[in-house]
C-alpha cells in the first residue's frame, strides 16, 4: 500500500462521517497525489480526486508525517515554507488535530 493510500484511510477514519468542519479541503501533495476531503457533505467523502476546495494545503507527505507523529509543529512547518496553505486558514486550524498520530 502507498504512502498517499495509508495517509487517505488515515484521514477517512480520523474525519469519520461527521467532521464538523463542513467546508470542502484539499491537502496537496505535488507529484505524489491528492486528497480531497469534503465535510461540506454528510457523510463527509474522503477521496484521492482534485477538485476545487475551500481550502487547500500544499505540503510533502514527509513533512505530513512529521506533523502527524509531533516531530514537526505545524506552526513551524507553515512559517518555514513547508506548508502552504490558500483559502480559509481557520479550517486548516481545525484539521490538525485531526491529522495527529
Amino acid at each position: 500500500m502507498s504512502d498517499l493510500e495509508t495517509i487517505t484511510q488515515k484521514i477517512a477514519g480520523a474525519v469519520g462521517e461527521n467532521s464538523g468542519l463542513g467546508k470542502i479541503i484539499k491537502v496537496d501533495f505535488g507529484d505524489a497525489g491528492k486528497i480531497l476531503i469534503n465535510a461540506a457533505t454528510v457523510p463527509n467523502v474522503v477521496s484521492n480526486d482534485d477538485g476545487e476546495a475551500d481550502t487547500t494545503i500544499q505540503i510533502s507527505i514527509d513533512d505530513l508525517k512529521a506533523m502527524a507523529t509531533g516531530s514537526l509543529d505545524p506552526m513551524m512547518a507553515f512559517m518555514m515554507g513547508k506548508m502552504k496553505i490558500q483559502g480559509d486558514m481557520s479550517v486548516a486550524q481545525k484539521l490538525a488535530p485531526l491529522l495527529k498520530g
